[in-house]
C-alpha cells in the first residue's frame, strides 16, 4: 500500500546553493545575453468563461535542442500561477534538467494560469453568504482547462499525453477535487495544504463513489501545521479524509499524504512540490 503518512521535522528547503544553481546556470538565456528567460505569456480565449485568461509558458532547456524535435514532453498544469510559477519552475528544473542530472523526473512543460477570480474558479460548490458571491464555478474552470486550455497546449507545444495538475489552500481544494472525478483528464494530481472544509460532504460523497479510474491514478497530499486553533479545521480535517480513501482502497490507493510540522499554510507549497513531484514520478520496478 502506497499510502504514508509521515511528519517532515528536520528538512532543510531553503537552500542558498539551490538557488545559485538554478538560476545562474539552467535558466535560457535571451538572446541579446543580457536577460534570463524564464518563460512567456500567452493569451488564451475561453468561452466557457467568456474571459481572456492569461497564462504562464515554461519549456525544458532541450526543448529547442535541434536533436530533440521529436520529444514529446509531459505539462504540468499550475493553479495561482504568477504566485507559484518561479518556485515550481525552479523545482522541476532542478529535478529534471540534463545540466543537474538528477532524473528524478522528466523534462516538463509548466503551464501556470494567472488568476482572475480564486473563489469562483476553485470551488465546486457556493457557500451561502451576506454578501453577494461568486463562488462554486471549479466545475466550468476544471471544463476550460481541459477542454480549451489542454487541447491548445498539445496544438502549439509538443506535448506529451501526461498532465499534471498542482494547486494549493482553494487550489489544492479544487486539484482533490478533480482527482475524485473519473472523467478528469489528469494522470496525477498534488494538492498542497487543500481547504477541504469548504465542503466536506460534498467531497465524501465523491470519496464514496470512487472508481479504479481515480485509484489508479497518483495523488500526492501535503497538510501544513496551522497551530491549535485550526487543527480541527485543517490536519485532522486532512488525516480523517485520508484515512477513509485508504480504508476504502487499502493497497490499491497511490496517495501519499505528509505532514510538514515545521511548515504554515504559506510556507508548505516550497517543501510539498519538492516532495510531492519526487513522489509522482517515482517508478517502481
Amino acid at each position: 500500500m502506497l499510502l504514508k503518512s509521515r511528519v517532515l521535522l528536520k528538512k532543510k528547503f531553503l537552500i542558498p546553493l539551490f538557488f545559485l544553481l538554478l538560476f545562474s546556470r539552467q535558466m535560457v538565456v535571451g538572446q541579446d545575453r543580457n536577460t534570463i528567460e524564464l518563460g512567456h505569456f500567452i493569451s488564451v480565449h475561453s468561452t466557457i468563461l467568456n474571459e481572456e485568461r492569461s497564462i504562464l509558458v515554461s519549456l525544458p532547456d532541450s526543448y529547442n535542442d535541434p536533436s530533440k524535435t521529436d520529444q514529446l514532453y509531459p505539462i504540468i498544469i499550475l493553479l495561482d500561477g504568477y504566485v507559484h510559477f518561479k518556485t515550481t519552475l525552479a523545482i522541476v528544473h532542478f529535478l529534471g534538467s540534463r545540466t543537474n542530472r538528477n532524473y528524478l523526473m522528466p523534462e516538463t512543460i509548466v503551464v501556470a494560469i494567472e488568476n482572475v477570480d480564486r473563489e469562483r474558479d476553485f470551488t465546486i460548490t457556493k457557500l451561502q453568504t451576506k454578501r453577494a458571491n461568486t463562488m462554486g464555478g471549479g466545475k466550468k474552470f476544471l471544463d476550460f482547462i481541459e477542454t480549451e486550455l489542454i487541447p491548445y497546449v498539445d496544438n502549439h507545444y509538443r506535448a506529451a499525453p501526461h498532465r499534471t495538475l498542482i494547486g494549493h489552500s482553494l487550489g489544492g481544494l479544487l486539484t482533490v477535487n478533480a482527482y475524485l472525478d473519473p472523467n478528469s483528464l489528469f494522470d496525477a494530481y498534488l494538492a498542497i495544504d487543500p481547504s477541504i472544509w469548504w465542503d466536506e460532504t460534498t467531497m465524501e460523497s465523491k470519496l464514496a463513489s470512487m472508481t479504479l479510474t481515480s485509484i489508479n491514478k497518483k495523488l500526492y497530499w501535503a497538510t501544513a501545521n496551522q497551530g491549535e486553533t485550526n487543527y480541527e479545521k485543517n490536519k485532522k480535517r486532512h488525516d480523517r479524509f485520508v484515512a477513509m480513501m485508504g480504508e476504502r482502497w487499502d493497497d490499491k490507493l497511490q496517495v501519499k499524504h505528509d505532514y510538514f510540522e515545521k511548515e504554515n499554510h504559506r510556507s508548505v507549497p516550497l517543501p510539498a512540490l519538492y516532495e510531492g513531484l519526487k513522489y509522482l514520478n517515482e517508478t517502481h520496478e
